[in-house]
């Protein structure tokens, strides 16, 4: 092997925020010790409208040359994530959003991207008269421990990881074309208890609800006596959904069976569950 291993250049691009994209650059390099990946974010912040926004900041991103482009926004299908995608040529291309982005599958399938949609990852109640700056901190709080938890962001690092390792490789890289439901979360994050499994499936099927309120409160209702009531349910649902899984690691971490999958510093996972365990 030549003394000098490839480092593979990562552009993360986030217009908008969605609970999958509060980490992203961390699910691939937790303790910053990463010696094969470069990672780079760009940002337009809370907005995402006009389209300039998401243009603008893809612009910033391909001055960075990256080699493989992540791109995260709340429904993709939007303008403007869309048109921040018919910038990224030839690069490797994965789109991270949440349930409503299931629009622009086909025209993301159409340019050979590669998509990792998340069903739980629900929308906050963002009207003036009840999201104030900590309502909104609690929210995305519950809200990530929801997606860690029930192995949500889990699948996100397993997929980009095998990205990132066939590139690193040398080898040409099979993008991810997937929708994260509760089963496919709870698989990947590999419950030793048929309890605690359950309880992070009602969590991801609770959080996966919560739009569906958010959604009537905010685009639907007119007067305030009729949408508070919504906003504010929806926010307790998500905080449930976040106790429960609380409950579920703790049910693990009872029975010493926490599985924990660490990044070589030459980025390959490693393995350990008891919590004296060496990782391998």
């Amino acid at each position: 092997m030549s003394t000098e291993e490839k480092i593979l250049k990562i552009g993360i691009l986030k217009n908008g925020t969605i609970g999958s994209s509060l980490l992203l650059a961390f699910l691939m390099d937790e303790r910053a010790e990463a010696t094969r990946i470069n990672v780079r974010e760009v940002t337009s912040g809370a907005k995402m409208h006009p389209a300039d926004h998401c243009v603008d900041t893809m612009k910033k991103l391909l001055e960075l040359e990256p080699e493989l482009i992540i791109m995260s926004s709340p429904n993709a299908a939007l303008p403007g994530p869309k048109a921040a995608r018919e910038m990224a040529g030839g690069i490797p291309t994965i789109v991270i959003s949440d349930a409503p982005a299931k629009k622009a599958l086909d025209e993301i399938k159409e340019k050979s991207m590669g998509y990792i949609l998340v069903n739980c990852d629900s929308m906050i109640g963002a009207r003036r008269p009840f999201l104030d700056p900590i309502e909104m901190s609690i929210f995305n709080s519950d809200l990530l421990k929801v997606l860690a938890i029930t192995g949500a962001l889990q699948v996100i690092a397993d997929e980009l990881n095998k990205v990132i390792m066939d590139m690193l490789d040398g080898r040409l890289p099979t993008l991810p074309q997937i929708i994260i439901d509760a089963n496919i979360a709870t698989e990947a994050a590999k419950f030793s208890n048929p309890y605690a499994r359950a309880k992070a499936i009602a969590a991801f099927e609770l959080a996966a609800s919560v739009s569906k309120v958010t959604g009537k409160a905010c685009f639907q209702l007119k007067e305030r006596d009729d949408y508070m009531p919504l906003l504010a349910a929806a926010h307790e649902m998500m905080r449930k959904a976040a106790l429960m899984c609380d409950e579920a690691r703790e049910i693990e971490k009872f029975n010493d069976a926490v599985i924990r999958r660490p990044h070589h510093a030459k980025q390959h996972f490693l393995t350990k569950i008891k919590l004296y365990d060496k990782e391998q």
